[in-house]
């Protein structure tokens, strides 16, 4: 494990003595000034290098919003077909280019700079060199405190442990008791905020109850792991729930979520401003599944009866060149064969035909007819 994280043990721990060197220039360079805010420095980094994904975060997470509707569609349609299911389900992620993971890229991209610093700490704690850090560095990075506590000193460290450190059991659990409550309340409160403002809670959906139950279990999981962290490591968890908390309070502010609490206060300030009023936009994912919706037309399901009688209802055809409306294909066949064989016979006849048809004509009737001479003569 150490050997595939090497590289990132040597990035980490390169950031933070490139900034321990600058805030010693400030502060003592065995202070916990120093050092503490080098990690926050290494929090400040990672952050503004997760930008982009924090912005695909975000459009992740309105894009699922978008889709609950025909997510849950394709739950009650197929709710016996579990295979069928994940396939539909895959099939609306594609058409509308949305990737569900997408909104947890940011905790996930953060996982291994969290593991190289714990590793880092854990290092500096028992007094071993890791990544670019000398002997010197790690000597002082051991006598840093913070409000009394060591940098590399935990909540579980003995008596024994903390006194090689210069720290007294008491002072250490403090001060990681009330970090260990700032950080999973900071985590809470970002959660939160993003559940009551952001969301369109005129939309029920199972995301929503997932996101809810995340708000409580990320917390509670928070307190129980950090009572193994390192106080180095719980400055860095701190300080990334404060961005977090900033990062997301900003993008709420600029561009809430179309339908949430955040958007209507954004219109109700614009109102008092005289600004124009602006009109909810629909998600990319939202057009997307309209289009798909309207490209994928099933037919209607028939009854067998309907299949044999024949009396279901059929798509209409267009009428062929000669076909005259509202007629069968079946009437139009037979008069176009009854006037072929009409034909057929007039020319078999020939020439003779033609006179015979001509010498009936004339031997017909008129309308007028002459006087006969016995009128005439009275």
């Amino acid at each position: 494990m150490n050997t595939i994280l090497s590289p990132l043990y040597i990035a980490v721990s390169w950031i933070i003595v490139q900034f321990h060197a600058f805030y010693s220039l400030i502060f003592d360079e065995d202070s916990g000034w120093a050092w503490g805010l080098s990690i926050v420095s290494l929090v400040v980094v990672i952050r503004i290098c997760l930008i982009p994904l924090f912005v695909r975060q975000i459009k992740a997470t309105r894009n699922m919003q978008a889709l609950q509707p025909q997510m849950k569609k394709i739950q009650e349609r197929y709710k016996n077909d579990r295979q069928r299911q994940s396939e539909e389900m895959m099939k609306l992620y594609r058409e509308t280019g949305t990737n569900p993971l997408a909104s947890c890229l940011p905790i996930l991209a953060q996982s291994p700079f969290f593991i190289a610093l714990f590793q880092t700490l854990s290092h500096i704690s028992n007094d071993k060199t890791v990544g670019v850090l000398t002997q010197s560095q790690v000597d002082s990075a051991r006598q840093a405190t913070i409000f009394g506590a060591p940098i590399a000193s935990r909540f579980m460290d003995g008596a024994d442990k903390l006194a090689e450190l210069g720290a007294s059991l008491g002072t250490v659990r403090t001060v990681t008791i009330v970090m260990i409550v700032l950080m999973s309340a900071s985590q809470f409160f970002t959660q939160r905020q993003l559940m009551t403002k952001n969301v369109d809670l005129s939309v029920k959906s199972p995301f929503m109850n997932q996101q809810k139950m995340l708000m409580y279990i990320f917390p509670l999981m928070f307190a129980v792991f950090g009572v193994n962290f390192p106080v180095g490591v719980l400055i860095y968890w701190l300080t990334t729930n404060v961005w977090s908390m900033g990062q997301q309070l900003y993008v709420i502010q600029r561009n809430p979520t179309p339908g949430s609490l955040a958007y209507k206060q954004r219109q109700e300030r614009l109102r008092k401003k005289g600004i124009g009023v602006e009109q909810p936009a629909a998600t990319d994912a939202g057009k997307a599944a309209e289009a798909a919706k309207t490209a994928r037309v099933q037919p209607k399901r028939q009854t067998k009866a309907q299949r044999q009688s024949g009396t279901g209802q059929q798509p209409k055809k267009q009428a062929q060149p000669g076909q005259r409306p509202g007629t069968s294909g079946q009437q139009n066949r037979q008069a176009q064969q009854s006037q072929n064989g009409g034909q057929a016979r007039q020319n078999a006849q020939g020439p003779r035909g033609q006179q015979s048809k001509k010498q009936q004509a004339k031997k017909a009737p008129s309308g007028k007819s002459k006087p006969s001479s016995s009128n005439s003569k009275k």
